[in-house]
């Protein structure tokens, strides 16, 4: 099987390119700013003949930008082999699955997609998926895509292209529009964000993440996404009216016009206590985490910064509502709580075995008879500051004794005081009848 990603060198395309090439698809990448870098760091071939491998695909995706995509399709489709698929990864749907009708062959069946998530995301667990399929265009192979996304978790949603962009002009057109019209109300008032966080509640907290989150993006997808879709000015005539409306509310201290306005809209809305109870969770979540880091102060921990992927393992020093101080050992490290996350216990040990330098230890002993020497090195193990352990000697020829001598190496945790494990460790040997070597 033959995947070829048009876009492959953009964010999408380097999410979906490991996804295939896990499944042990041949994956072939071509973006339009040639970064060969890019197929050579995630070990796939870069389409330096585009036609070729065109011609050669089972599966040729489309995810390019959205202004983009019906160009390329017009160039793309035509010179598929029969039997192959297109697909194409577009946050609207109407206009390229036309556009793959037009210019796809007869015997080219074709798929409109829409992966309702960013490039962030580790797996396609609960993510959902949207599969917009033309009837008499993609029976052969619109069960073995959805199989496909389904076996690793993905939820599949099954509408048509207008349907599609109907919903979505809300999903993703109402709500991008919102987002960004408070940032650019900020920025319109030359209203402080950073000092408001002084006096923010919980859920502006959590609002200004997501306003962050949309501003921070590419402003040219959230413009397509905006323009593209002929649904979009609908949705956003009856925010605006709705805007308007309210404000004259307010403005004429219509308490009973207010409450009113927001009982329909709860009543419309449907399952508000769900809601709520999604929402506390959400907040909850974010006041236990600063909660643990508050009962972490004196103790070790570790600490993954969440953007430059770096770790730091020390003692809490000092934590306040913006930042938490820790002391690594060489100095005092600063760093903001909303850029951080704690690392579980099982995740901290992994990343001190793996970058610590630890302490080596011989511990030579006389293991009772019939005992296994494999045996008690698991058994070594089992303490939890105790990266490795092997066995370096076996000697069964000692003068006046019928037990074996075995000397184990093991490597203790680099930021343990080794002695104090080695004695934890002869204390254990000792304890199943053990004698080392030296005090027999």
């Amino acid at each position: 099987m033959k995947v070829l990603i048009i876009g492959g060198t953009g964010e999408m395309g380097q999410w979906f390119t490991p996804f295939f090439k896990k499944k042990n698809y041949e994956v072939v990448i071509w973006g339009n700013s040639g970064k060969l870098e890019i197929a050579e760091r995630m070990g796939v071939e870069f389409a330096r003949d585009l036609d070729a491998a065109i011609e050669s695909s089972d599966i040729v995706i489309i995810t390019v930008p959205i202004d983009l995509t019906e160009e390329v399709i017009s160039n793309i489709a035509p010179k598929m082999k029969k039997g192959s698929l297109m697909m194409d990864f577009t946050s609207i749907k109407v206009g390229p699955t036309e556009a793959m009708k037009r210019y796809a062959p007869d015997d080219v069946e074709i798929l409109g997609t829409h992966p309702m998530f960013g490039p962030s995301i580790p797996s396609l667990h609960g993510q959902i998926f949207i599969l917009t399929p033309i009837k008499g265009r993609c029976e052969k192979w619109f069960p073995f895509i959805r199989t496909l996304f389904e076996d690793e978790g993905a939820h599949i949603e099954v509408i048509s292209p207008q349907e599609h962009d109907r919903f979505v002009a809300v999903v993703q057109g109402l709500t991008h529009f919102a987002y960004i019209t408070i940032g650019t109300t900020f920025e319109r008032l030359d209203f402080s964000v950073n000092e408001s966080r002084r006096f923010m509640s919980p859920v502006y907290d959590i609002m200004l993440d997501f306003v962050g989150r949309i501003l921070g993006q590419n402003p040219y997808l959230y413009a397509y996404i905006q323009i593209e879709n002929p649904e979009v000015l609908r949705v956003h005539e009856a925010f605006m009216r709705e805007c308007r409306e309210l404000s004259s509310i307010v403005k004429n201290n219509d308490v009973d016009g207010f409450t009113t306005k927001m009982k329909d809209a709860a009543v419309h809305f449907g399952d508000t206590a769900s809601a709520l109870r999604r929402s506390d969770k959400l907040i909850n979540s974010r006041i236990t985490e600063f909660d643990r880091l508050l009962c972490s102060i004196g103790k070790n921990i570790g600490i993954k910064h969440i953007y430059s992927g770096t770790v730091h393992a020390g003692t809490v020093e000092k934590v306040s509502p913006k930042t938490v101080i820790i002391d690594n050992g060489k100095k005092l490290v600063a760093l903001n709580i909303e850029n951080i996350r704690l690392l579980s216990e099982d995740e901290i040990h992994d990343w001190k075995s793996q970058n610590l330098k630890h302490h080596t230890r011989d511990i030579s002993v006389l293991i009772p008879l019939n005992a296994e020497p494999e045996v008690i090195k698991q058994l070594l193990l089992l303490n939890e500051h105790v990266v490795s352990a092997s066995i370096i000697d076996v000697y069964n020829g000692l003068l006046n004794s019928l037990r074996t001598s075995v000397t184990y190496r093991i490597n203790i945790m680099g930021d343990m005081e080794p002695y104090r494990v080695q004695s934890d460790i002869e204390k254990l040997l000792k304890g199943i009848g053990c004698a080392i070597r030296g005090e027999e």
